[in-house]
């Protein structure tokens, strides 16, 4: 499974298993059976009170079917977080590589590009996009800056899994603050530990501090620690000690 380090706003590298061709296609064909069944659902309604009678039954179904296609994909991401029915089911969702909140403008890109990636090229242009391409982006992601992501990871990571919960009978918190935090904000802070340790560079070291002190100001923890990636331990042990 390829994956993807997005920069959130608040300089934290969060690492992201980027969704997968079979599950995107999946997603998209859901969409599309849900979009099908409005298409003949709609002119079905208006043939009962026959509005079919002043237009050509065939160019209603098309102006439904294309008025569809681009509303359905660009309001269902656009209300959902990124997310369409089908992108709901395969539990896949869209997100900016810049770590920035996916704009109207994004989904209105996302949405008039279908067109070309999965419409007109019948899918084959935007699998071969997503297939080739470094962050698996179709023409409407190189277009807004955007790609598809897994929302849990194929490897989930357990906090119960993170320490050996058995030797900490006897722990002290030390942060007794940290249970403001999240399950994932923990899984973040685990995530930038193990990036360090695998790769000692200045790009890492850099990450373990930014991060050691946006938790101290959002903890509102005045002290300035000896060490910062033994603060971020710490937070990790308090918060199983304290939520468990």
């Amino acid at each position: 499974m390829a994956n993807i380090e997005i920069k959130t706003t608040q300089n934290v590298s969060i690492e992201y298993e980027l969704a997968s061709l079979w599950e995107r296609g999946l997603a998209t064909f859901i969409d599309l059976m849900i979009i099908g069944a409005g298409t003949f659902l709609v002119p079905l309604l208006l043939s009962l009170i026959r509005v079919d009678r002043l237009v050509n039954s065939s160019l209603l179904y098309a102006f439904c079917f294309l008025s569809f296609f681009f509303g359905y994909f660009f309001l269902m991401e656009s209300l959902n977080n990124g997310q369409t029915l089908g992108k709901r089911v395969t539990q896949t969702r869209v997100v900016r590589l810049d770590g920035e909140i996916p704009s109207i403008n994004d989904y209105l890109l996302r949405g008039v590009f279908h067109f070309m990636d999965t419409l007109f090229s019948i899918g084959i242009l935007g699998a071969m996009l997503i297939s080739s391409t470094a962050s698996q982006q179709r023409m409407g992601d190189l277009t807004a800056g955007t790609t598809v992501i897994r929302k849990r990871s194929s490897k989930p990571i357990y906090l119960d899994g993170i320490l050996n919960i058995n030797t900490l009978n006897d722990y002290e918190p030390v942060y007794p603050q940290v249970r403001n935090l999240s399950e994932q904000d923990m899984l973040v802070i685990k995530q930038a530990i193990n990036r360090y340790m695998r790769l000692r560079n200045s790009a890492h070291e850099d990450l373990i501090v930014d991060l050691s002190l946006h938790l101290r100001d959002l903890l509102q923890i005045k002290e300035t620690p000896a060490s910062d990636i033994e603060f971020l331990r710490t937070l990790l042990r308090d918060y199983i000690v304290l939520t468990r």
